[in-house]
């Protein structure tokens, strides 16, 4: 785990200071996840015995947390605030499973982040770059995988191990929704420009401040949903999973409209 995070750290820096391609960037993602989901049981089960699916699907999942953090840095205090909330509702997860080692890791990263956070919080004067945005992502996929969300002989219900995704649905929601509006564009999904949902929200007239807030709040909201997965039968899953929806749909929703509103004379 130590290594990924050199490697990945000296990537970040190394991209920080000579702007490497996109590829190149990717190939040492996956090289990183893949030797972390086989090597250090990074990696998720998801009820399938054969290691190299699940090693492979792991390390999509850290190559795409990863990216949706890098994508996330594209404010001050946003992808720093954003992964102590879902460090937070992580380390809940893990309290509740009885992870002594996967929370302490939590806490961790938890305080490193808000030590950052009072430098990095707008206006900020120091920032993350990709040297800490791929460190930071790759922590959060980690403690996604590491975290034990199933207990059979505790309980039949299955759906909790979908908390990382109910956890992650905001920063999912920017990579993917950029990504779509990139490709649409004719443009490279892989080339950094100003339509993340925090800059289209910023549109609208809110301040760099008010817009992490807004995000901050929208991830705390699914994050609370997501700790309830456990307690809750079918029915209530699936009213977490609506909820977080609609929550996903109401910032899409803002961010899309009223462009064009004039003031009434």
């Amino acid at each position: 785990m130590l290594l990924s995070i050199f490697i990945l750290f000296a990537l970040g820096l190394w991209d920080d200071i000579k702007h490497l391609g996109p590829f190149f960037k990717l190939a040492i993602q996956f090289a990183v996840a893949m030797t972390a989901a086989s090597l250090a049981e990074i990696r998720v089960e998801f009820f399938i015995e054969n290691k190299i699916v699940t090693s492979a699907l792991s390390a999509v999942w850290i190559v795409l947390i990863i990216n949706a953090f890098n994508f996330l840095d594209n404010m001050d205090g946003l992808s720093a605030g954003i992964a102590v909330i879902a460090g937070s509702i992580l380390f809940t997860a893990a309290a509740i499973s009885g992870q002594v080692f996967v929370g302490g890791l939590a806490l961790v990263f938890i305080g490193t982040l808000l030590g950052f956070l009072v430098f990095n919080f707008p206006p900020a004067k120091i920032f993350m770059g990709d040297a800490g945005s791929l460190v930071v992502g790759f922590f959060v996929a980690m403690l996604t995988l590491r975290t034990t969300y199933y207990h059979e002989a505790q309980s039949g219900r299955w759906y909790p191990v979908l908390m990382p995704l109910v956890v992650m649905a905001v920063p999912l929601y920017d990579f993917i929704s950029v990504t779509l509006l990139r490709i649409s564009q004719g443009k490279s999904p892989f080339v950094g420009d100003t339509q993340h949902f925090s800059h289209r929200l910023k549109k609208h007239g809110l301040t760099d401040t008010q817009t992490v807030l807004t995000l901050y709040l929208a991830t705390l909201c699914t994050g609370l949903g997501a700790t309830f997965l456990y307690q809750v039968n079918l029915a209530g899953a699936i009213l977490i999973f609506t909820q977080t929806f609609m929550i996903l749909a109401i910032i899409a929703i803002f961010e899309t409209t009223g462009k064009n509103d004039k003031t009434a004379d």
